[in-house]
């Protein structure tokens, strides 16, 4: 029987498996990825980071597991097939075993809404991104593209065109979804050009995007903008699928949960990108780790308490 285990190993999970061991919790990790990190593995650089500017995603993920295992908490690489309640416990039901604890954190993140398209992969993180306040400043004075058109992209295409020379915003309708305040801000915007009616086809470039092919869904044509950043905006999905029908969630699937981490279940916490929350990045992340490791030790305290 485990105090806590720690679905997902991402910066949140890792976060929290550093709080608990040092609080003398029985802990470990359990991921489906020998590879720890999340979504920050796939980002080329992050500078927003308080202490480590212009670290590479890739470096911080390794720090961030160097921290892990320095504490030995144990990392289980296991597919998680489902998750029972069992009042004062949880067990994760695995494919090779049954792990019980009295807590879980569940920290799998959100996956942003892919494209689909030839070079998103190859080029993630290489001028690929999908956060434009983690990657915008090191685009400035270049030109970029935006695709979506939801409150996102408006926003992200506002936010790119304070440092961009030029910032394009293909939208596959002919009429913006996102907010009418949104919609004026973003036409005051001199150095954004607006593709209506328009779809990203390719994403070009071979170590860095050097451009992007469009095509006018009304008359077929295609043309290829030369640019050096493509910030794709066109959702993001909370992986909340293990839990979904255990807690409270929003229409769009995340976890009801506030900055205590407690979900509607007891004993059942969340931590990072799949809570509901206005920002999703590495240090709030980082910062719900160990908000529920706060909140697991009361819930502990409590039910020692109680027996």
């Amino acid at each position: 029987m485990y105090d806590l285990l720690i679905i997902g190993a991402g910066p949140a999970g890792m976060s929290a498996a550093v709080y608990a061991k040092r609080a003398g919790m029985h802990v470990a990790i359990v991921d489906r990825s020998p590879i720890s990190g999340g979504q920050v593995m796939n980002t080329y650089e992050v500078d927003n980071y308080l202490g480590m500017p212009g670290i590479s995603g890739m470096d911080m993920a390794v720090k961030f597991r160097e921290h892990v295992d320095k504490l030995q908490v144990p990392v289980l690489v296991k597919d998680i097939e489902r998750m029972e309640d069992k009042g004062n416990s949880k067990v994760v039901v695995c494919q090779d075993e049954s792990l019980e604890a009295r807590a879980v954190i569940v920290a799998t993140g959100a996956q942003h809404a892919k494209l689909g398209v030839p070079g998103e992969e190859e080029l993630s993180g290489m001028g690929v991104s999908y956060c434009a306040t983690c990657d915008g400043a090191f685009f400035k004075g270049r030109t970029v593209a935006v695709v979506g058109g939801g409150d996102v992209a408006l926003e992200d295409a506002i936010y790119l065109a304070r440092g961009c020379e030029k910032v394009y915003l293909i939208h596959r309708r002919d009429a913006f979804r996102g907010a009418y305040v949104l919609q004026q801000e973003l036409l005051n915007c001199p150095n954004v050009e607006i593709l209506y009616s328009h779809v990203a086809e390719e994403i070009c470039g071979e170590d860095m995007v050097t451009g992007l092919v469009v095509r006018d869904i009304k008359n077929q044509e295609k043309k290829t903008l030369e640019l050096q950043g493509v910030f794709i905006a066109v959702g993001i999905h909370p992986q909340s699928e293990l839990i979904s029908d255990m807690v409270q969630c929003d229409e769009k699937g995340y976890v009801l949960a506030d900055e205590t981490c407690e979900s509607s279940l007891p004993g059942l916490f969340v931590a990072g990108d799949i809570r509901k929350k206005p920002i999703r990045q590495v240090i709030t992340a980082v910062a719900d780790g160990a908000n529920a490791v706060a909140s697991v030790g009361n819930y502990l305290a409590k039910q020692q308490a109680e027996k």
